[in-house]
């Protein structure tokens, strides 16, 4: 048999070849493309909100208890997401712990078991540091704590008074709890901050204590709050701006810029004249009679010293201090 030529054999394997690519082409159909994993993700999150609102409605408490796990679960999967869906389930699940944790808090407050409220309102705020109720209790138990002499949780509980007194000037704070109050929260917040820090941090002090004198709480009208706010204003600010007078200046010719320092440590002397003269007007309770003669001492002597040693216009500031707004 003669074999074929070159060309009819060309011709002969692409018949071939397109008949084995119809012939394949019936035979296999081409398959469908398979589903996105982000496709099914996201019904299986879809799916797990809708059982965690099912959950969450539901008025039968045995399956509203199922409504926390299966949160849970949703955050471990998809907590890092950002969007609304999200966002709600992650807030149910701090409005809930924080529920459930206010319980022990409070009860470990009530009983002034202070080192059991610590130990575990440390790892509360750790875990949700804008814990606002743990903040506050924290705040207050320390607060308890140093006024019968036991100073050792103020340091750790500025931090927690700082925090929530960031809360509450962010306007984050909607319900009072533990306080009465949201003004009454940033009047005994700032007071606490105060007496926690004034021995070390005298112009963080001032601050604080003028915020509670501003505060429309109980402590606008405490003589304490006036008494301490004068004693930092002249352990801070008066006294690091009167150390630099001093060395700047001291035994110099006068100059603008002295001057101008001067005007500075003279306000700030009127502050805590203004604060002593509150205090001291405020102490109308007989208890507080040898107090008020101390601190009635303490605005004489700093008032002669920048009034040409005299004591004229003292009682009449004493008389009407109070009608006046602070400067």
């Amino acid at each position: 048999m003669r074999p074929m030529d070159h060309q009819a054999c060309r011709m002969l394997i692409l018949a071939v070849v397109c008949f084995f690519a119809v012939a394949v082409s019936a035979q296999v159909p081409t398959p469908a493309n398979p589903p996105m994993t982000s496709t099914v993700m996201d019904k299986e999150r879809d799916a797990l909100y809708a059982r965690f609102l099912e959950f969450k409605r539901n008025r039968n408490p045995e399956q509203q208890q199922y409504a926390y796990p299966t949160a849970k679960e949703y955050l471990l999967r998809w907590g890092g997401e950002r969007d609304l869906q999200t966002m709600e389930v992650r807030q149910w699940v701090i409005e809930y712990e924080r529920a459930a944790h206010a319980r022990d808090l409070f009860e470990a407050y009530d009983k002034k078991n202070y080192a059991k409220l610590f130990e575990i309102g440390r790892q509360y705020v750790k875990a949700d540091p804008d814990y606002y109720l743990a903040l506050a209790l924290l705040t207050e138990a320390a607060y308890d704590n140093s006024v019968v002499g036991k100073p050792n949780y103020n340091l750790e509980a500025a931090d927690y008074a700082r925090k929530a007194i960031e809360l509450l000037e962010a306007g984050k704070i909607t319900k009072p709890d533990p306080f009465k109050s949201l003004d009454v929260a940033g009047g005994f917040l700032n007071f606490a901050l105060g007496t926690f820090v004034g021995e070390d941090k005298p112009v963080e002090a001032a601050i604080a204590f003028k915020k509670a004198a501003k505060a429309d709480s109980p402590f606008r009208t405490e003589a304490s709050t006036y008494h301490r706010l004068g004693v930092s204003i002249l352990r801070g600010g008066f006294a690091q701006l009167s150390a630099e007078y001093n060395q700047k200046f001291g035994g110099k010719p006068p100059s603008s810029e002295q001057t101008a320092m001067l005007t500075q440590i003279q306000l700030l002397a009127d502050q805590a004249i203004d604060a002593y003269a509150r205090a001291v007007a405020l102490s109308t309770r007989a208890e507080q009679s040898q107090v008020r003669a101390k601190i009635l001492g303490q605005l004489t002597a700093l008032y002669k010293s920048f009034h040409n040693d005299s004591e004229v216009g003292l009682h009449e500031l004493i008389a009407t201090v109070l009608s006046k707004p602070m400067p």
